[in-house]
């Protein structure tokens, strides 16, 4: 089948140019047109708009930063829906469970079946080929799409038959990475204002019962390191986190301790940190105990 691509930022061009090794042909396009120029040159086909995406591929991906440019992708003007050759359709972003249901919803209208496949691991394990991805949505969808996963995922979770499932599993797993990052910065934070070398801290937190993958490698990797390049933007991990809230409130379970977090990464943005990235929420630990980490 022929395959198409929306959305080749820093996840998505990695996720679409393992889908061109394994497939030998791609469709693709990014509203910014050098996004797609490493695809051109391993002789992918790029068009215009979305909508010509659909009108060449059976198969389209779609790995968008926000539930506006989801929405603009699949219904917009020259969205996708307007495609004349797409037969499946399917998202790797994290939009919620509201907004998955419209566009189900829009596409099972026109015939259109939609597997919810949202994508956890970083850029760089991306181009490596070992994303994990957390697919839910018929199995017969499920069943024709994996081989397409599998061209730049390691692990593969089918968590239900339901579209939208998927992303509820996927927002439990951001909203626990970012507290751990949270945290854990608080932590070594006060343990290095306490005049304990903070690179020794995160030595005992790592042997111990406190380590998780923010201090296994994002911590050490990014902000001890003072290079602030995780390749995750704060405005997005907020968009997740204020996803993780209203799934919440709709299933009326408990907050405390995620509040917590989603009331840093709000801080953060006051703070004008929203276009810096993630690693960057060491400085509202550092504002707020009016002390500087260590780096470098």
């Amino acid at each position: 089948m022929t395959t198409g691509f929306i959305g080749t930022g820093s996840m998505g061009l990695p996720l679409a140019a393992n889908i061109l090794d394994q497939e030998q042909s791609l469709v693709a396009f990014d509203i910014n047109s050098d996004a797609t120029q490493p695809l051109a040159e391993k002789q992918a086909r790029i068009v215009g708009s979305p909508v010509e995406v659909a009108n060449e591929a059976e198969v389209v991906f779609a790995c968008m930063p926000s539930i506006e440019s989801f929405n603009a992708v699949v219904t917009g003007q020259d969205g996708i829906i307007h495609g004349s050759r797409m037969k499946t359709f399917v998202n790797l972003g994290t939009m919620g469970t509201e907004a998955l249901a419209e566009i189900e919803k829009v596409l099972s209208e026109k015939g259109i079946p939609m597997l919810d496949a949202p994508i956890t691991g970083g850029v760089q394990r991306a181009w490596d080929k070992d994303i994990t991805v957390i697919a839910s949505g018929p199995q017969a969808v499920y069943d024709e799409i994996e081989p397409f996963l599998k061209s730049f995922a390691r692990d593969i979770h089918y968590v239900g038959d339901k579209v939208g499932q998927a992303q509820i599993a996927k927002i439990c797993n951001n909203i626990m990475s970012f507290t751990n990052m949270i945290i854990g910065l608080e932590a070594l934070v006060m343990a290095a204002k306490g005049g304990v070398d903070p690179q020794k801290v995160l030595s005992v937190i790592n042997s111990g019962s406190g380590q998780n993958s923010a201090t296994l490698s994002k911590i050490p990797n990014f902000v001890m390191k003072g290079n602030f390049e995780m390749a995750a933007p704060m405005h997005i991990i907020a968009k997740d986190a204020m996803l993780w809230r209203m799934e919440s409130e709709r299933l009326k379970t408990p907050t405390n301790v995620a509040s917590a977090s989603y009331q840093a990464l709000q801080q953060a943005l006051a703070m004008g940190l929203g276009n810096g990235d993630f690693s960057e929420i060491v400085k509202l630990m550092e504002r707020d105990a009016d002390f500087e980490l260590p780096k470098g």
